[in-house]
């Protein structure tokens, strides 16, 4: 049986591609891509020629798991990437890792390039406890409620933010959040990289000008400082954020209690109805 390996390709720097991570690619049978083109190109830059490319983006992940499937069933080598950094991490990949576990078929992830860490570090920020909220919720409403409900946590937030929503996300956290220090990462490892590190309220007056509306993003922001108390359900709001965000109900337990001032068995209590809830 074959084997799925995880390669993260450069996010900016083609120096940045591991010596492990091109043997892979060089010797995988097909190579499971988000752009053909794209892939085809770094490939070409590292004299790899000649490979067999399948693309595999967000409109089409979930039918191409049973065509991958066959071929790791009769032992072929395939080798996952997306445009740049690591897949599954804000970008494709995720769904075909967990269905193709599912089915029992061995995967590799390699490590290698992923923006929100070289970010965390560059921002100054505490780097030992932090939340990764990838790219926040298009709607203005619901991207006050995540970060309304996230406010409390004493966690460094790191977002994913694209140029056209970031004036808009950053007014939204200072409204949500306060004037809090906060670093705007942009075009990592590029050759324009620039770091903007400040309160919340001089990033958005630097935006346009100090700092250019382009190019991809990275936004962190600092954490609650002191342990909050809880609010009448306040808590529950956020019990179900850190839910919707894929924690497993005793983690969410353990951080709610711990940051929330809630007794743990009233949490686990209102973990379980919610699960009862949603099986009915």
């Amino acid at each position: 049986m074959g084997r799925l390996w995880v390669v993260p390709t450069p996010i900016g720097n083609l120096g940045d591609l591991t010596f492990r991570a091109l043997e892979v690619l060089r010797s995988a049978d097909l190579i499971a891509c988000e752009d053909t083109r794209r892939t085809r190109a770094l490939l070409s830059h590292f004299g790899v020629v000649g490979k067999r490319l399948l693309s595999l983006h967000a409109h089409n992940e979930e039918e191409r798991v049973g065509l991958i499937s066959r071929e790791l069933e009769r032992g072929a080598s395939v080798a996952l990437t997306s445009d740049s950094g690591t897949p599954g991490i804000s970008d494709p990949g995720a769904l075909l890792i967990r269905a193709l576990l599912e089915r029992g078929f061995e995967v590799e992830v390699l490590p290698g390039p992923v923006a929100f860490v070289p970010a965390l570090l560059l921002s100054g920020l505490n780097p030992s406890s932090f939340l990764f909220l990838g790219f926040p919720p298009k709607r203005k409403g619901e991207r006050s409620r995540r970060l309304r409900a996230l406010s409390s946590l004493p966690f460094t937030l790191l977002l994913y933010v694209s140029p056209h929503d970031v004036e808009e996300v950053v007014e939204d956290a200072l409204s949500t959040l306060g004037d809090r220090r906060c670093a705007l990462c942009r075009e990592l490892t590029k050759v324009h990289q620039q770091v903007f590190r400040g309160r919340l309220s001089g990033l958005l007056e630097a935006l346009g000008e100090e700092v250019p509306k382009v190019g991809e993003m990275v936004l962190a922001v600092e954490g609650a400082e002191g342990k909050p108390q809880a609010e009448e359900g306040g808590w529950k709001e956020l019990a179900l954020a850190l839910l919707r965000e894929g924690l497993r109900p005793s983690r969410v337990a353990k951080i709610v209690s711990s940051h929330g001032g809630v007794n743990p068995n009233e949490v686990k209590r209102f973990l379980r109805e919610l699960e009862q809830d949603e099986g009915e």
